[in-house]
């Protein structure tokens, strides 16, 4: 029972400043153009100061090895989850202009705005070494995959031969990804960049505006996107089952496969997968399905409810994942 009330009460800090963002908003307090500016900032500088000092401050050459051994668990379960997807769009014959951004709604997370922020609230900033192990391996499924699979689902280009689209390695590796591989280039090197002082607080300080300001910029999005518009239709129910039921599900068996087959995991690396498995949709796949001629209005609305109902669904997976 107190684990549950830590989560919630953690999860309550998320929301709060979400509801500020959303609050000013509709207050009229931010310009049109300030969500994009902020997600600017955070996904440009204020992630990569984030990421470059946590790399630095918790890995060291020793254990990047560990740190590398980690990923596989995570690619398997995006694998897993990719098959998963792939079957339910053909089970439930889910129609063109849907299918791309209904695949990338149950395999990819919102891990920058939302998943980063509630990891931070969950478990301390000792976690940000294994959210980073998510966040990598999210980013590449995302930029590498998902992206084609909405951009080949467009339905204004039905019956017509697949277009090869090559790969925007802006996207794939961007600047929070640059941020850690320029980390492990100081890392590997042993330049000392934190032991100075001014250097180490103004990273510090740029890279905690993260959490308030992703939050922030997460409350201003359902308040542009307004929560009268959620809907439940039949592929938005399956999605959401998928996101916050079935990714989870295929996460935990991973891990406990692992376990049982006597592989040793920190307890932390686990809980961080889990929950990092189980945090809302996208909030580019509106944009994504746009620029495809895809289904925005459901785009959105899975978005929109599924960030809304994660308030929910992770005390009640706190609770779970003690038992673990």
């Amino acid at each position: 029972m107190g684990v549950f009330i830590n989560s919630i009460q953690s999860v309550l800090v998320v929301v709060l400043i979400m509801l500020l963002g959303y609050v000013l908003r509709k207050t009229g307090w931010f310009a049109d153009t300030f969500s994009k500016n902020i997600s600017k900032l955070i996904k440009n500088i204020a992630l990569p100061a984030s990421i470059f000092v946590a790399v630095l401050s918790r890995l060291t050459r020793g254990k990047l090895v560990s740190f590398g051994s980690y990923l596989i668990w995570g690619v398997i379960s995006v694998i897993v989850g990719y098959l998963i997807a792939f079957a339910l769009v053909k089970i439930m014959k889910v129609r063109p202009g849907r299918r791309g951004v209904f695949i990338n709604a149950i395999v990819n997370a919102n891990t920058i705005f939302i998943g980063l922020p509630l990891n931070i609230a969950l478990f301390g900033d000792k976690s940000m070494t294994y959210f980073l192990v998510y966040y990598i391996i999210n980013t590449v499924s995302t930029w590498a995959f998902g992206v084609f699979l909405i951009s080949n689902d467009d339905p204004t280009k039905a019956g017509q031969p697949k277009e090869h689209h090559k790969i925007n390695w802006k996207q794939v590796i961007p600047m929070p990804l640059v941020g850690f591989l320029v980390a492990l280039v100081f890392l590997l090197l042993n330049i000392p960049v934190l032991k100075v002082p001014f250097l180490s607080q103004t990273l510090s300080y740029v890279g905690s505006l993260v959490t308030p300001l992703s939050l922030i910029y997460i409350g201003i999005v359902l308040a542009d996107a307004g929560l009268k518009s959620i809907s439940f239709d039949r592929d938005t129910v399956v999605a959401l089952l998928g996101r916050f039921v079935l990714a989870p599900v295929v996460m935990i068996v991973i891990l406990t496969a692992a376990a049982h087959g006597g592989v040793s995991l920190p307890t932390m690396f686990s809980q961080t997968m889990i929950v990092q498995s189980a945090t809302p949709m996208l909030a580019v796949l509106p944009i994504l399905a746009a620029e495809s001629h895809g289904d925005v209005k459901y785009a959105t609305n899975i978005v929109t409810t599924s960030t809304v109902l994660f308030i929910i669904v992770i005390p009640i997976l706190m609770t779970i994942v003690q038992y673990i």
